[in-house]
């Protein structure tokens, strides 16, 4: 018996000084690699869906102007003569994160259209929207919203204003909120 005390003391003494020599190396380091996503959203869109359309007409000797509401309906005034065709206003569809706020920022200066093929020019202005312009004046309800836009040509004389073509450009801010 006293041969197996020594025994197990000997090996008790074997297992602690291994086990302090593990424990002294240190057991191996390992490495993982992990993964990080991140992904960028267009949080607020915008796209023209209808042109803004004056249609046909005719102007007369001291000219006059056409209107188009938000509500794409049509009033002359003065001296223009209105043709057959389409008349309509803009729509912008915008779009991004649900029940989200927006401003809308219509043109503040008039926007110059050209003929073209020569100089002659019209202006527009007197820009409305549907909703109106300001802060905070669209809510993106199910995530889109349409916004509608109108606004006035003042036309010359036929002199001013000769049978042709006229275009131009303008810029809608739609800002997030």
């Amino acid at each position: 018996m006293p041969r197996l005390k020594k025994l197990l003391f000997s090996l008790i003494i074997i297992l602690a000084s291994t086990g302090k020599m593990v424990f002294a190396q240190g057991m191996p380091a390992v490495s993982a690699n992990g993964h990080i996503v991140a992904e960028i959203i267009p949080v607020f869109t915008a796209s023209e869906t209808s042109q803004l359309n004056f249609g046909k007409f005719a102007p007369g000797p001291q000219g006059g102007i056409i209107t188009v509401t938000p509500e794409s309906t049509v009033s002359v005034l003065g001296n223009v003569y209105r043709g057959t065709g389409i008349q309509n206003a803009a729509s912008f569809y915008v779009s991004g994160e649900l029940d989200a706020a927006f401003s809308i920022t219509l043109p503040s200066e008039p926007v110059i259209l050209m003929h073209t093929q020569n100089a002659k020019t019209l202006v527009v202005a007197d820009w409305k929207s549907i909703p109106e312009p300001g802060i905070g004046a669209g809510m993106l309800q199910n995530g889109f919203q349409i916004v509608n836009v109108g606004a006035t040509l003042k036309v010359g004389s036929l002199l001013d204003n000769p049978v042709g073509i006229y275009t131009g450009t303008y810029t809608i801010t739609f800002d997030f909120n």
